[in-house]
């Protein structure tokens, strides 16, 4: 039980830490409203569930052992931050006109929940980080002689859904500050230091080292 709250407490510092999980759950919220905020944070929760489970099933070990699959992952995953952060700083440059004269961003229109899901998941599963994380957090906190596949993707699956709990949290307060936050100077600063945020986390994924 000691070694299991000690894992709380871990497990929550780390989630609790901004990061690209969390600019990617603000910033679809704010395109599109809580469902979408909620979907991504699933998306995400879903993307360490598998990370878990290849952990547990020793698919990882394979991934860090083999440098050319290890940095297609991290590569294509930094490509993919860095789309979705363009795509914030085009929206906060030039936002679309709505027909009521007002700015509207073009991917409001388009963010559907599957879509806030599918960034989420994706953008998780692109981060091999998450798989050298949890390759080297889950056994600190297994009894020893207990190193099972049960054990792994227990603590795995405990940190996912404490992820989900965490971003579900963060979008429900803003989709809460909604209306002050869909203000259209107030939405491209957001979008703007959004776009900024997730650039810049995709060129230290794609530069730094292990």
């Amino acid at each position: 039980m000691t070694l299991f709250l000690a894992f709380l407490g871990v497990s929550f510092i780390v989630i609790a830490t901004p990061g690209p999980d969390t600019a990617i759950t603000i910033r679809n919220t704010l395109l599109g409203g809580r469902a979408a905020g909620f979907m991504t944070a699933l998306g995400i929760a879903c993307g360490q569930a598998i990370w878990a489970l290849a952990t547990s099933a020793g698919v990882v070990t394979f991934l860090t052992a083999s440098e050319p699959v290890f940095m297609a992952v991290k590569y294509a995953g930094a490509a993919y931050l860095v789309f979705l952060g363009i795509q914030a700083l085009r929206e906060a440059l030039w936002p679309t006109a709505d027909d009521r004269g007002g700015t509207l961003p073009q991917a409001q229109i388009r963010l559907s929940a599957p879509s806030a899901f599918r960034q989420g998941i994706v953008s998780d599963l692109g981060n091999p980080k998450m798989a050298v994380f949890f390759a080297s957090l889950l056994p600190q906190f297994v009894p020893a002689g207990g190193a099972t596949f049960t054990a792994f993707l227990f603590l795995g699956i405990v940190f996912s859904v404490l992820t989900f709990a965490w971003l579900a949290f963060y979008a429900a307060l803003i989709a809460k500050a909604g209306d002050f936050l869909r203000r259209p100077m107030v939405r491209r600063t957001i979008e703007g230091v959004t776009g900024t945020v997730l650039i810049g986390l995709g060129v230290r994924i794609a530069v730094e080292h292990r």
